[in-house]
């Protein structure tokens, strides 16, 4: 019976990967670099919260309202019940119940989506609330895999692990300007005007980057090995974006979707994997 169970439970990880896989050629190749023991645990992350933005951004045909509110309960049923038949609420409850993974995190995660689905324009307080229940808190849950239920540790990566996270929203927010001015009436920074988007405002927003990079990458250094490289790998990807959008005029930031191509992420890669073995990270 239990090898019937662990067959079924590896199966679901194995779903979750391939949405990882599908959706993020990023965070696919990146989770590569991890430990093997903890891979499964970050694509178990990055499905559930894949899928749930994915209710927002995607099902604009049905109620998603209601969408949102039935996955958030199944979820929760999952985590207490300790299964579920949904394969990327099984790994998700899996390694929230084994790591030890707060509700409150979860819950400012599935807030910050339902944010989505009514708020078109944000001012600090909400901007705020919205980048740390939409991103700081995936680092944050990312760590308590990390931190193997160590909370010394945990404690004291916390503030880097937010920054981490806050750093990659804010450089979607900035190459997704387009779509989700144009398409989704969306506008996140606070007191920016993207009817007359200037070179101050995208420096503006490009120095806090800065911090939250700076920051965070303080707390990629004292991570442990098992996933130091790996983590490296998504922050040297998003730094090379960052980079490019930094490059670009504003003008041409609100006309197009600024990439990293494949080749570039794969060069990337490993010259983080040479940097790793002589422990320069």
């Amino acid at each position: 019976m239990a090898d019937k169970m662990d067959l079924y439970t590896e199966t679901c990880f194995e779903c979750s990967k391939v949405i990882t896989h599908q959706y993020s050629t990023s965070f696919g190749l990146g989770i590569r670099a991890f430990d093997k023991r903890y891979q499964y645990a970050i694509y178990a992350i990055y499905g559930f919260v894949r899928y749930t933005d994915e209710i927002v951004d995607t099902f604009h045909e049905y109620d998603k309202l209601q969408l949102i509110a039935d996955f958030k309960k199944e979820a929760f049923i999952a985590i207490e019940q300790g299964i579920s038949m949904n394969p990327v609420l099984q790994s998700f409850q899996h390694i929230v119940n084994q790591y030890h993974i707060e509700k409150e995190l979860i819950e400012a995660f599935l807030l910050s989506m339902e944010m989505d689905l009514d708020k078109t324009a944000y001012n600090k307080e909400s901007y705020e609330k919205y980048v740390y229940g939409s991103a700081e808190v995936i680092g944050l849950m990312c760590l308590r895999v990390f931190s193997e239920n160590d909370t010394a540790l945990y404690q004291r990566l916390l503030p880097q692990a937010r920054s981490l996270g806050a750093a990659f929203q804010k450089i979607n927010f900035l190459r997704d300007i387009r779509s989700d001015y144009e398409e989704r009436g969306r506008t996140y920074f606070p007191g920016v005007d993207f009817k007359c988007f200037t070179e101050h405002d995208k420096q503006q927003i490009e120095a806090n980057i800065k911090t939250d990079f700076d920051d965070a990458f303080a707390g990629i250094k004292q991570l442990p090995n098992g996933f130091k490289l790996g983590v490296y790998v998504a922050y040297i990807y998003y730094l090379q974006l960052f980079k490019k959008i930094k490059r670009t005029p504003a003008h041409i930031i609100l006309q197009k979707r600024i990439r990293v191509s494949n080749m570039h992420k794969t060069a990337l890669y490993f010259k983080a994997m040479l940097k790793q073995k002589l422990n320069t990270i």
